[in-house]
């Protein structure tokens, strides 16, 4: 199964902005960060189209998305992800005296996914924040 190494970007996006407004458990929230742009051409060298599930993995972890065609390319080898619970994952919590995590110019790997599911929220917290009951 082919694998890229790419350099990840998380930040803002318009769709994630509205998504928040149906608030985090929505299906339009779910739907706006639980995505991977990559650019067309590393899309055809993973040999995976568009809603097709990936898996991007860092030293922090890894989560499984769906591939998104980036409408801005060229940028082989970059890859954006929305700000969300599911970036969080994957991002390195170390803060290095600013308060703020790496949000930006993160190694990473991607590879398909194709029996990989993408999580939902209670799903994904659970896996990764396993919450006692008491």
């Amino acid at each position: 199964m082919p694998k890229l190494k790419v350099i990840l970007l998380t930040g803002r996006t318009i769709d994630q902005g509205k998504g928040k407004e149906y608030g985090k458990l929505s299906r339009e929230y779910w739907e706006s960060v639980t995505i991977c742009f990559l650019d067309p051409k590393d899309l055809k060298v993973l040999e995976v189209k568009e809603d097709e599930n990936i898996k991007v993995t860092t030293k922090s972890g890894s989560v499984v998305m769906k591939a998104v065609k980036s409408a801005r390319s060229p940028h082989p080898k970059i890859a954006f992800i929305p700000y969300g619970p599911w970036a969080s994952i994957i991002m390195n919590q170390k803060t290095h005296g600013t308060g703020m995590p790496s949000l930006k110019g993160i190694s990473a790997e991607i590879e398909p996914a194709p029996k990989g599911k993408v999580l939902s929220l209670s799903e994904l917290l659970n896996k990764h924040y396993k919450v006692k009951k008491s």
